[in-house]
């Protein structure tokens, strides 16, 4: 069959829907790019929360999945809300990247003494996301967290023009550029001699499947099938587990929230998470045999059940 596919425009989103045409392709089906604007892609500057609720980066291509324009979504999962659209499922998580946090630091602003951020004293470090910015005030309270929006090579170029000492981005997001730059499908994201510092998922909690694609049909649609070949049934555990969470505490994507799920067997899922509640920092770990057992103990650890019921 052939799939009308549905992106956005930046260069990681690309890569990430070619990937996805290529699979699909080695599995028989044939496929069209349509590439979508989305509100977050129109306004580059604003802060997160200033765009509008969450789904900035997908609800006109959720928009266009609905009324039939196209048949496939590819999304980097994290931009996702908790919830979507009434007749809307996703089909597929593909294996996951690299779920970690990756801080990119000037040569020159480089510290290897000052500890788990290794950056000098009271460093610009360049975040717009709520999470990132609360867990760089927790490991370093002298830290001057400044708002950095643009794509992955934006971003790095702010950080090598000087605006900022350091920049905290997603692991998964540089790899797969680099991947498809040593293919020749994009440009290289120069880095100019930047250090770079994955930052321990365990410590430095993600975002909610950060890392993830999400593959998003309509529900009973031809496509449904086909993309479900896609399906890689450890990551669907680990990051189902995660979104359980993320929509039992209703954050959105400017909460300071972070959730990280992993299967270390069959049968055996691992979350951490962290959240603020009542005023500080909480951190859990809980272990379980399904995403929602997992989910609800980790919502009852945080304290967060007692907060929505104060």
């Amino acid at each position: 069959m052939r799939l009308r596919v549905g992106t956005r425009g930046s260069a990681l989103a690309l890569v990430q829907a070619r990937w996805t045409l290529a699979a699909l392709g080695e599995r028989g089906h044939d496929a069209d790019l349509e590439v979508i604007e989305t509100s977050g892609d129109a306004d580059r500057t604003s802060p997160f929360a200033a765009i509008g609720p969450p789904g900035v980066f997908v609800r006109e291509i959720e928009r266009a999945l609905c009324e039939g324009r196209i048949d496939l979504a590819v999304h980097s999962y994290k931009d996702l809300p908790a919830s979507s659209p009434d007749g809307l499922v996703v089909a597929a998580v593909p294996p996951r990247a690299d779920p970690a946090d990756r801080l990119l630091i000037r040569p020159d602003a480089h510290d290897e003494g000052a500890g788990l951020l290794p950056v000098v004293e009271g460093a610009r470090v360049g975040s717009s996301a709520a999470r990132r910015a609360t867990l760089l005030r927790d490991v370093r309270d002298d830290l001057v967290i400044a708002p950095l929006r643009g794509n992955v090579p934006t971003r790095v170029r702010r950080l090598l023009e000087g605006d900022h000492d350091a920049v905290v981005l997603a692991a998964a997001g540089l790899d797969r550029l680099d991947d498809a730059a040593g293919r020749g499908e994009c440009a290289p994201v120069e880095r100019g001699g930047i250090v770079e510092l994955r930052l321990d998922p365990a410590r430095f909690v993600p975002a909610p499947s950060q890392g993830a694609l999400a593959l998003q049909v309509r529900a009973g649609s031809p496509a449904q099938a086909a993309v479900a070949e896609l399906d890689d049934p450890g990551a669907r555990r680990a990051v189902e587990a995660e979104r359980q969470l993320l929509g039992l505490v209703q954050a959105g994507c400017d909460a300071p929230f972070g959730a990280h799920g992993t299967e270390p067997e069959p049968g055996r899922l691992v979350l951490r998470a962290v959240l603020p509640v009542t005023g500080r920092l909480r951190r859990v770990r809980v272990e379980g045999a399904s995403p929602k057992e997992v989910a609800a103990r980790a919502f009852e650890a945080l304290g967060a059940a007692e907060e929505s019921r104060a």
